[in-house]
C-alpha cells in the first residue's frame, strides 16, 4: 500500500532543519517557514510586485548567462519562468503575508524557490530536486534581498503610479469641464464659514483643476528618485560575490527587460541604506490625499440641505442615505474620498518612521513601506476612479440659489465699498444684517447711488475679476 502522505509532501531541507512541504506547491521550505511566521493582514503579496520580482530575476538570469556565470539551458529554463509568472501564472504560490520580518528576506525566497521549481519542471525534474535548479545558487545569483526588495518595491511602485496618473488626469479633465459649464453662475464666495465676496462657481471648479494638476507634476517629480536602483549591491553596497562585468549589464539589462527607464544608483552603499525616494513619493501622495479631502469637504458643504443648507450644487443621487429617514441622499461619493484620504496621511506617517527607523546599512522595514505605499496609490487611485464617474462628471447646478444667497448676502457691499466709502458701506451692512433688508435696497432707499450705477458695480463678472466695479 502506498504511503498517501509520502505522495502528498515532499521533504525539503534548510539551515534550520528538514520540513514537508506539499508535493504540488512550487515554493519551498523557506517559504512555508515564513508563511507560518507571519500570520500579520491575512493577504498576500500584491500581484504587481510578483511581477516585478520575475522581471528582476529574468533580468539577473540574462546578465549571469551574458558573463559566463549560468550556463544557457539554466538560463533558459529560468527565464521561461519568470516569462510565465509575468504572464499571471504560479501567483497563488506566492504566499507570504506583506508584513514580515527580515527585510523581505522571505518574498525574495519565495520568488527564488517557485522559479526554482518550476524550471526544474521545465528541465523535466521533480519539484525539489535542486541539484538541477537551486533558489540560491542559480535563480539568487549575484543577488541579495538587500537589492532585490528595494528594487523591486520602486519598480511596484512606479507601475502602479501609471494607472493614479491616468486618474487625476480624468479627474483634472472633468472639473475643467465643469469649470467651463458653471462659468456664468455668481455666487457668494466664503471665508472662514462667513460670506465674503462674490464668486463664480465655475472660478471654483477651475481652482480644483488646478490644485490636481499640481499633485500630478508633484507626484511625477518625485517618482523620478525611483529610478535609481541598487541592483548589482548586494548585501550592503559594495557588491559581494557578483561578477564586475554582472554588475555593469543588470541595470540596463533589467531596464530593458522591463521597458522601463531605470539607472544605477551613483552609490550603491548609500541606496542600500536608505529609504528616503519612499518617503518622497507618499509625501507626495499625502499632499494629493489632502487636496483631495479638502475639495470632497467643499462639494459636501456646497451641496447640503437640500431644504436647509447651502443648496447650490447637487451632487448625482447614488444609494439610500438612512435606514430611518425616508428619502435622504447622502454624499457618499465624497465621504469615501475623505476616508481614502485619512488612509493616505496614516500610511505616510507608518512610511516615514519605518524609513526612518532603519540602522547602519540596511533598513529591515521595507515590507511595512511597500504594504502602506502600494495600499495608498491604489485607494488613492479607486477613489479617484469613483470620484470622477458617480460624482463630479455628474453635478449639476442649482443657479437660482445660488443668485438668491448671494443677493440677500452683505457679502455684495464689498463691491461698494470704493464708491460710498468703507464706514458707510460697514454702517450699511450691519443695518442689513438687523433689519434683514438687501444691500441692493437699502443703498436705494438712502440715494447713496443710482439703479443704474448699483447696476453697474454689482455686474456679476465685474465682482469676480480684478478692478473696481462700476469703473
Amino acid at each position: 500500500m502506498k504511503d498517501t502522505k509520502a505522495m502528498n509532501y515532499r521533504i525539503e531541507k534548510d539551515s534550520i532543519g528538514t520540513k514537508e512541504v506539499p508535493a504540488k506547491a512550487y515554493y519551498g521550505v523557506q517559504t512555508l517557514r515564513a508563511a507560518e511566521n507571519f500570520h500579520i493582514t491575512g493577504q498576500t503579496m500584491h500581484p504587481e510586485i510578483i511581477v516585478s520580482l520575475a522581471y528582476i530575476k529574468k533580468a539577473c538570469a540574462l546578465a549571469n548567462h551574458q558573463v559566463g556565470i549560468l550556463d544557457d539551458k539554466i538560463a533558459q529554463a529560468i527565464i521561461q519562468a519568470c516569462d510565465e509568472i509575468v504572464a499571471g501564472k504560479l501567483h497563488d504560490h506566492f504566499i507570504v503575508d506583506p508584513i514580515q520580518g527580515g527585510a523581505g528576506t522571505s518574498l525574495n525566497m519565495n520568488a527564488n524557490e517557485v522559479i526554482a521549481n518550476r524550471a526544474i519542471e521545465i528541465l523535466g525534474g521533480q519539484k525539489g530536486d535542486y541539484s538541477m535548479v537551486h533558489p540560491n545558487d542559480h535563480v539568487n545569483n549575484g543577488q541579495s534581498t538587500n537589492d532585490v526588495i528595494p528594487t523591486a518595491g520602486k519598480m511596484t511602485a512606479l507601475r502602479l503610479l501609471k494607472n493614479l496618473k491616468k486618474e487625476l488626469l480624468r479627474l483634472h479633465e472633468a472639473f475643467c469641464i465643469k469649470a467651463e459649464e458653471f462659468d456664468h453662475i455668481i455666487k457668494m464666495g466664503r471665508t472662514q464659514m462667513q460670506d465674503a465676496v462674490p464668486i463664480r462657481l465655475g472660478q471654483e471648479f477651475k481652482a480644483y483643476s488646478v490644485a490636481i494638476m499640481r499633485d500630478i507634476i508633484r507626484i511625477d517629480k518625485t517618482s523620478q528618485e525611483l529610478r535609481s536602483l541598487n541592483m548589482g549591491g548586494t548585501a550592503i553596497g559594495t557588491g559581494i560575490n557578483a561578477d564586475t562585468d554582472y554588475v555593469k549589464q543588470i541595470v540596463p539589462t533589467l531596464a530593458e527587460v522591463s521597458g522601463m527607464d531605470f539607472v544605477q544608483a551613483d552609490d550603491l552603499i548609500d541606496s542600500t541604506q536608505s529609504l528616503d525616494p519612499f518617503v518622497a513619493v507618499s509625501g507626495a501622495l499625502k499632499a494629493c490625499a489632502v487636496s483631495l479631502s479638502k475639495i470632497a469637504n467643499d462639494l459636501r458643504l456646497m451641496s447640503s440641505g437640500p431644504r436647509t443648507g447651502f443648496a447650490e450644487i447637487n451632487l448625482p443621487p447614488k444609494q439610500n442615505g438612512s435606514s430611518i429617514m425616508p428619502g435622504k441622499v447622502n454624499p457618499v461619493i465624497p465621504e469615501v474620498v475623505n476616508q481614502v484620504a485619512f488612509k493616505v496621511i496614516g500610511n505616510d506617517m507608518t512610511i516615514a518612521m519605518a524609513a526612518e527607523a532603519g540602522q547602519l546599512e540596511l533598513n529591515a522595514f521595507e515590507p511595512v513601506t511597500f504594504y502602506c505605499l502600494f495600499q495608498s496609490i491604489d485607494t488613492l487611485a479607486n477613489a479617484i476612479q469613483t470620484f470622477v464617474d458617480n460624482c463630479v462628471l455628474g453635478i449639476t447646478a442649482n443657479e437660482e440659489n445660488c443668485r438668491d444667497l448671494l443677493e440677500n448676502s452683505v457679502g455684495i457691499i464689498t463691491a461698494i465699498c470704493p464708491h460710498v466709502g468703507y464706514q458707510k458701506a460697514a454702517d450699511i451692512a450691519k443695518k442689513a444684517l438687523k433689519t434683514g433688508e438687501s444691500v441692493r435696497s437699502l443703498i436705494l432707499q438712502e440715494k447713496l447711488l443710482s439703479a443704474e450705477e448699483l447696476e453697474a458695480i454689482l455686474d456679476p463678472v465685474k465682482m469676480t475679476e480684478p478692478g473696481i466695479s462700476g469703473k
